[in-house]
């Protein structure tokens, strides 16, 4: 009765937050379809091990954890290989039309270690709280803390950097 209630929960947990699933995966290896092969393994995981949580309230961030290890093991595994989709490659290609999104944040994030821009994206672009970050990463909550201030230091150096650079 309790695996079923566990599993139940998961399931719950994984409809409600399946766009920021997703977008955490891609975060991570910047491809579609990679990004969804970790999603279903992480899934899959998740419902074999779901036996090891041991407190339902924090599905949420075990889940997370499981999606944050499946993409730094694929990452580990393929060695920095990065395939460029349509989407990526149009909004780097030269048109008619200049997209500048974001490009020096992009590249700032992409500089960053993985201890830093793991707790940047889960922080900002997840919207986490401080303590669910921690959780997630299986850091304490001071630890996460500095080294949050370390990436933000480290981001507000080089976007000042970049644009120094850029005026002439």
């Amino acid at each position: 009765m309790l695996q079923r209630q566990l599993e139940e929960c998961l399931i719950r947990c994984m409809t409600d937050h399946q766009e920021n699933i997703y977008r955490l995966a891609y975060s991570y290896v910047r491809n579609p379809e990679d990004a969804l092969d970790i999603v279903h393994e992480s899934i899959h995981r998740a419902l074999v091990s779901a036996d090891t949580l041991k407190n339902p309230n924090a599905v949420k961030s075990w889940f997370f954890r499981i999606v944050v290890n499946m993409s730094l093991d694929f990452l580990r595994k393929h060695k920095r290989i990065q395939v460029v989709d349509d989407v990526m490659l149009d909004a780097y290609s030269t048109g008619t039309i200049d997209i500048y999104t974001d490009l020096d944040l992009e590249r700032a994030l992409e500089e960053l270690p993985w201890k830093f821009r793991s707790i940047i994206i889960l922080r900002f672009f997840e919207d986490m709280k401080i303590d669910e970050v921690a959780e997630v990463l299986q850091e304490n909550v001071n630890t996460v803390k500095t080294r949050l201030y370390q990436a933000l230091r480290i981001l507000r150096v080089q976007l000042k950097y970049d644009a120094d650079e850029e005026d002439p």
